[in-house]
Order: structure tokens, then C-alpha cells, then sequence
């Protein structure tokens, strides 16, 4: 049986992690060396890293960072921000990086996810969405979600693991740092229409909205930013609760 994977989310501005509500209020939080070496040791199966302004800002990912993170941790680590070309691909991965995450980039260079996964494996791409209800629709977001593309989620998706995307991460933009459960409608219908793994992200405030999120057929790993950094829980404890809960996790 797969296990189900617990993903502590590092947003990096200015070479330090920070969090905000709803995309925005953003407040410092830690070092992103320190915090990612106390995740390896507390037990996360994986970290993702995200350099939240390099896309807006126009400039490339703060590699530097990325090897210092690299150099200390032993469990796979997906980096994104401003993946635009191919090329970010070589220079994400020669600095540590196991898998590369690509979102505004993709959205405006479509071809950047095919031709991708034909270079380094599907495995190795991982199409981050960052989504947001609007007229009663699902609609994609760039630049740290910004500007709406009025782009149809489900449907992007869709096209993503058609061109070679291995997973998908749902941002949930109504969720994000709510710290009221996972955005379970959301993940359901996306999770209808794809069969790669979906990582869910936005809105985990407990212990329990995990055991909720796993009860949905397609959600591969439960990601999660405040509720970590903060300490309000612990990686080990949100194990041995799912395992007693009889879902499958790393121990």
C-alpha cells in the first residue's frame, strides 16, 4: 500500500520563510536552513520550497538558498519560482533539487511542461496550481496569486498530466492559512478528472483535517506551512495519529 505523504511548505522571500493568510499578510516566520533540518529530523517524507516573489519580481530562484537547504536534509526536496524555461530546470536541479515545481511559467509557456518531462522524467515535474472560486468556477491564478488567468482549473490540470506533469499541488487560494481544513470540494473534483497523485495545500488548522483529506480517493499527501512552522503540531504526532487512524503513513 502507498503511503501518504506529509509535506512542510517553506515560502521563501528575501532568503527567509514567511507566511501569510490568503496569499497575503505575509510575516516572517525562520531561517529556511534551520527550519528545513529540524522537518528532515522530525520525520517529513519530503519539503517543498517556494522562492514566492522570484516570478513577480522578474528575476531568477535564489539558488544559493536552495544548496544550503540541499546540503542538510536527506528526504526529497521540490523547488519552484519563476520556472520559465528548460534551462531553470538544469539549474534547479544541479543546486539539490529532486523534482521541480512550475506555475506561472507553465501558464504562460505551456510547451515548458512537455518538453520538460521528455528531458528529466515525468517524476521530476510537478504543475502547482494556485486556484480560487470565481462565478462559480474554479479559476488559476499566477504570479503568487495575483492576477487571475481566467483559466479553467480542472481543465489545466487535465492538460498538465496529459504533456507529462507527474503530480499535481492544489493550492486552494480560499483555504490558504484559514486553518479551517483542507478544501475538500475542491480536491474531489480534482481529483475526478486526474489519476496522477495530487498533493492537497491551503487550509490544515489540526490534526483531523488530515485524516479528512486521506478519505479522498487520489489525494497522495497532505501539505502544510502555519500549523508546522508555528508548532501548533508535530510531524510525529500527526503520524501516529494516522497511523491509528489506519492510514498508511512512513513511521
Amino acid at each position: 500500500m502507498i503511503t501518504k505523504r506529509i509535506i512542510p511548505c517553506l515560502d521563501i522571500r528575501d532568503g527567509r520563510v514567511v507566511k501569510g493568510k490568503n496569499f497575503q499578510g505575509v510575516q516572517d516566520v525562520e531561517d529556511p536552513v534551520e527550519l528545513a533540518t529540524f522537518y528532515n529530523a522530525e520525520g517529513a517524507d519530503e519539503l517543498v520550497f517556494y522562492d514566492i516573489t522570484a516570478s513577480v519580481e522578474k528575476r531568477p530562484l535564489f539558488t544559493d538558498v536552495l544548496e544550503r537547504v540541499a546540503s542538510k536534509i536527506f528526504i526529497p526536496l521540490t523547488v519552484g519560482g519563476s520556472i520559465n524555461e528548460v534551462s531553470d530546470f538544469e539549474r534547479v536541479l544541479s543546486s539539490g533539487a529532486d523534482k521541480v515545481s512550475v506555475n506561472s511559467g507553465a501558464l504562460k509557456n505551456p510547451k515548458l511542461i512537455e518538453e520538460s518531462a521528455k528531458k528529466y522524467g515525468n517524476q521530476c515535474v510537478v504543475l502547482s496550481m494556485d486556484v480560487k472560486r470565481v462565478g462559480g468556477e474554479y479559476h488559476v491564478f499566477s504570479k503568487g496569486g495575483r492576477v487571475d488567468t481566467e483559466r479553467n482549473a480542472l481543465e489545466w490540470a487535465k492538460w498538465g498530466e496529459d504533456h507529462g506533469a507527474g503530480e499535481i499541488v492544489l493550492n486552494s487560494i480560499d483555504t490558504d492559512g484559514v486553518k479551517n481544513g483542507f478544501d475538500l470540494e475542491m480536491l474531489r473534483d480534482l481529483c475526478n478528472v486526474v489519476t496522477i497523485p495530487v498533493i492537497a495545500s491551503g487550509g490544515a488548522g489540526k490534526i483531523e483535517d488530515f485524516s479528512e483529506l486521506f478519505k479522498i480517493k487520489g489525494v497522495d499527501a497532505g501539505l502544510a506551512a502555519s500549523i508546522f512552522h508555528f508548532k501548533e503540531v508535530k510531524i510525529r504526532d500527526l503520524k501516529e495519529y494516522l497511523d491509528k487512524k489506519n492510514i498508511p503513513v512512513r513511521l
